[in-house]
């Protein structure tokens, strides 16, 4: 069966861990006494860029900025769909800085970037299926992000409502697999918005806790190789069972800030 899944070339833009650290809290997984080893942070930033490239995919990088340790998480900075650009205003105070230097850096590709004036944190909240915004709040991204992003892109963008703190972003509990089909874990929606991803999506794979709490959801597929953290073993052998190819790459250093592959990839579109 992977035979006929089509891989289809991505462009990311990434952002090295060079000032990575937990100095503050604004996540259940976050503790500032946590120590960071930011070699093996780099290490491990360096093997994702790797299996990105090895598999085709092309890499643009941002350079970090000294006092924003989360600034390696590129994926929180924007939203990009047909070459629109849509920003970023972060719920922390402490991460507020980071888009300005993200809107500057797609400003000098040649990019228009919108600055949204509900707070909404990028494509951690915002996950494009190919033809509309999965769009998800209850603790980050509001629902009038939501509606601004719709009138920004003309795309019709779902609301689902997340419901537990340890899933605080849509992309720690979904990801795209490929136009077609998602992965998700139920338990991290409201009992409304698990039904929405139901009708949408009657073929989806569906994660367990443990599937979650290893970091499986916060994944990168190109629509046939999906780029997993390798503690979430169960859910990387159901998408092989199912023609996918995972693609394991250890970003444990980055739980430790609740971050994983996803949180650490912005796609240009």
């Amino acid at each position: 069966m992977s035979e006929s899944r089509v891989p289809r070339l991505r462009r990311f833009l990434v952002c090295e861990p060079r000032h990575f650290a937990v100095q503050y809290a604004i996540n259940p997984w976050m503790n500032p006494d946590t120590r960071v080893d930011v070699d093996l942070a780099q290490e491990q930033w360096t093997a994702l860029i790797s299996a990105y490239r090895s598999h085709g995919h092309s890499i643009d990088r941002l350079e970090p900025v000294p006092g924003l340790p989360d600034m390696v998480f590129a994926a929180n900075s924007a939203v990009v769909v047909g070459g629109r650009v849509f920003g970023s205003l972060f719920h922390a105070p402490e991460r507020r800085p980071e888009s300005s230097h993200y809107d500057l850096w797609f400003k000098t590709a040649g990019y228009d970037v919108y600055r949204p004036g509900s707070v909404v944190e990028g494509e951690g909240d915002l996950v494009w299926t190919g033809r509309y915004l999965l769009a998800g709040t209850g603790f980050r991204t509001t629902r009038e992000a939501h509606r601004e992003a719709q009138e920004f892109f003309g795309h019709p963008v779902i609301s689902l409502t997340l419901v537990d703190p340890y899933f605080y972003h849509l992309d720690t509990a979904l990801f795209v697999l490929d136009d077609e089909n998602i992965v998700y874990y139920p338990e991290a929606f409201s009992p409304g918005s698990c039904e929405v991803l139901r009708r949408l999506f009657p073929r989806a794979v569906l994660a367990t806790r443990d599937d979650a709490l290893a970091w499986g959801l916060n994944s990168v597929s190109d629509g046939r190789h999906v780029f997993i953290a390798p503690q979430a073993e169960a859910l990387a052998a159901r998408l092989a069972d199912q023609g996918y190819e995972p693609v394991p790459v250890d970003l444990s250093e980055f739980h430790k800030a609740g971050g994983g592959i996803k949180c650490c990839t912005q796609e240009i579109r």
